[in-house]
């Protein structure tokens, strides 16, 4: 079996560990040769990829391609591949056996915190996340005439090593700001790239929220990751005094708790439910730093 993932960043290389080890061959894509030669790295195929076009190796590579992951966000004109592709999946990918879409639990948009599922309507808020339903639609609706199963992957908040609550106080760049009622989801790397490869290795197809079980303020995660580390931590400030750019203020124009009961009732199992069991990880194993 071949992996291709499209965009090989943060979480496309988790999900590239996990398929390597279950025996997977994987290919990535990255826009920059420096990129490419740290997927090499990392045992995957890495090849260029701006978007726009798609080099000769490249499709020779989706020729042989059994598994697709595609991570690269959507822009306003669409889909990258699924508009360079035409939505004809087979011609390009005539091998492809399953597919996997990375979204965001963004697309639910607001709702006023109470908790969402698979089945909830989408009240996409930013541009960013309306295009992100146009283009979890186009997926769908792609594997739909390849006969192919696409799972659509709503990820929350996405941490783990390099990029963590502890990181940010290192740095002296964390906050505690409280908006009252207000909560996120959170998901730990490595359990989108273990959800992935339990939804690929039993070809299975939909909307799947992969988020951990406990929606928590922010606040709540930097100060755990504040007593892990034995400092204090920054002191609590207004959401509404607060210097945010615009798109960090959108998050928090956002409120839900998001439910993962469908993909834990076809057994899964997250490794970090939670971020406190999180944050103990990553402390105790010293994985946290950049």
């Amino acid at each position: 079996m071949r992996m291709m993932i499209f965009g090989a960043g943060y979480s496309g290389q988790a999900i590239a560990g996990e398929a390597m080890t279950a025996g997977m061959q994987v290919s990535g894509t990255s826009r920059s040769t420096e990129k490419c030669a740290a997927l090499s790295a990392l045992g995957i195929e890495p090849f260029l990829f701006d978007g726009a076009t798609l080099s000769e190796p490249l499709r020779v590579a989706m020729a042989q391609t059994t598994h697709l992951v595609q991570s690269i966000a959507p822009g306003a004109a669409g889909d990258p591949l699924l508009m360079l592709t035409q939505g004809d999946l087979m011609r390009h990918l005539p091998r492809l056996q399953w597919v996997a879409y990375l979204s965001t639990v963004g697309v639910y948009g607001d709702h006023g915190g109470a908790w969402v599922t698979e089945e909830t309507e989408c009240r996409p808020v930013s541009q960013r996340s309306v295009e992100r339903v146009a283009a979890e639609q186009g997926w769908l609706g792609a594997g739909a005439r390849a006969g192919v199963p696409v799972a659509v992957l709503r990820l929350s908040g996405i941490y783990g090593p390099g990029r963590n609550g502890f990181v940010n106080l290192a740095s002296g760049t964390a906050r505690r700001l409280v908006k009252p009622g207000q909560v996120f989801n959170r998901i730990r790397v490595e359990d989108i790239g273990r959800a992935t490869l339990f939804l690929a290795g039993r070809s299975l197809g939909g909307l799947f929220n992969v988020t951990d079980d406990e929606p928590a303020p922010p606040q709540d995660v930097v100060t755990e990751a504040a007593r892990l580390m034995g400092i204090e931590p920054p002191p609590e400030q207004a959401f509404e005094t607060a210097a945010l750019s615009p798109m960090a203020r959108s998050f928090y124009g956002e409120n839900k708790r998001v439910s993962n009961a469908r993909l834990r009732n076809l057994g899964f199992s997250f490794r970090f439910p939670d971020y406190r069991t999180s944050l103990a990880d990553l402390w105790t194993r010293d994985i946290w730093k950049p």
